[in-house]
């Protein structure tokens, strides 16, 4: 009886393990095994209905044939709605981000973006997108840059731009506390990994996320354990190339120790579970945290000693840096100008007559 027992448990072991082991294998297909039980259920219950119509006191012959015509085309929809929604519900697990444009205008957007990549690919000074040409000609050019920057700041932006120009401000404040920061959200786009901001300092380094979000929405724990395993790759990648013995085991312990720092910053507030996800993880956390007036104007100093002041829609906007005696950020062109420098010399007037 007893060896009967086990037989019977090992064998229901198995099965449910054999079901697990499907599951697993076809989850990038959107689940189809699971689709079909699903719709199989739903089938059934409607043959059902329709067996009760052909068995009642006056059946009803023609209206049950119709119900199990229905019920075959109801499994085929149900089943590839069902693999929809799990392939949905899958890429935003691994993709949390996707969630921000839910909404949005996709066929808008991606146009923008195609625009934007092809102005900077065309040698025009980007300043004819917020100055007419009439305008542009007439005005001195210290005048037409302060213009277009003042009409930057007031012209309408998609979300992937306005979350662009909060981790542009994120960054400038960790510059502004000596850290070195690389831009890797704004540089990669989609292939940043969830790490928006790289900034390092005295051999510490944070791992930073930026979410510029409306007030009505949440931060869901979804967006937090992303930003963790994100931290973990790049702790994995940074001994993979230091050709150093992986030690994953000491992650825990350089994060309590803030040698390695993940740092979720936010315009809106994190659900309560996001909250306790962040906490168990060592995720340090900002909420509540909006974008505020801060100098835009880079001025850098080039390798020649050249003085450059690069605006918030010039190429090189990103790639510059402010971390060497003499480079800093200034309000306006004025500014700018008064301390000697001048404008990117891809758009200097010399170069730029039209």
């Amino acid at each position: 009886m007893l060896l009967s027992n086990i037989n019977g448990s090992l064998t229901e072991l198995k099965k449910i393990q054999t079901e697990i082991e499907i599951v697993i294998s076809e989850k990038s297909k959107g689940f189809p095994w699971l689709a079909d039980r699903i719709a199989e259920y739903f089938e059934l219950r409607d043959y059902t209905i329709a067996e009760y119509l052909e068995k009642k006191f006056r059946p009803a012959q023609s209206t049950a044939d119709r119900v199990k015509e229905l019920a075959k085309e109801k499994r085929i929809l149900k089943r590839e709605f069902l693999i929809a929604r799990n392939f949905i519900k899958y890429y935003e697990a691994l993709f949390p981000w996707l969630t921000e444009y839910v909404g949005d205008d996709f066929d808008e957007l991606i146009k923008q973006i195609e625009e934007d990549e092809t102005k900077s690919d065309i040698e025009e000074d980007p300043v004819y997108n917020y100055i007419p040409k009439a305008e542009y000609i007439k005005r001195p050019e210290g005048e037409r840059n302060q213009i277009a920057l003042d009409r930057y700041f007031k012209s309408r932006k998609h979300p992937w731009q306005i979350g662009r120009d909060y981790e542009r401000y994120i960054g400038f404040l960790y510059e502004s506390k000596g850290f070195d920061v690389y831009y890797q959200g704004i540089e990669l786009g989609l292939e940043d990994l969830g790490r928006d901001l790289i900034c390092k300092k005295n051999g510490i380094v944070h791992i930073v996320q930026c979410k510029n979000w409306a007030q009505h929405k949440t931060i869901h724990e979804k967006h937090i354990n992303q930003l963790f395993g994100t931290t973990i790759k790049y702790y994995l990648d940074y001994i993979a190339k230091e050709k150093k013995k992986s030690q994953l085991e000491l992650f825990p312990e350089l994060l309590k120790q803030g040698v390695i720092k993940a740092t979720f910053i936010t315009s809106t507030k994190l659900s309560e579970t996001a909250k306790q996800f962040a906490q168990a993880l060592g995720i340090d956390v900002q909420e509540n945290f909006p974008m505020k007036n801060y100098p835009v104007i880079k001025c850098n100093l080039s390798p020649n000693g050249n003085k450059i002041y690069h605006l918030p829609f010039d190429q090189q906007y990103d790639n510059t840096k402010i971390n060497k005696k003499g480079e800093f950020y200034v309000t306006t062109v004025v500014e700018a100008e008064n301390l000697g420098f001048r404008r990117a010399w891809r758009w200097h007037k010399e170069n730029n007559s039209r």
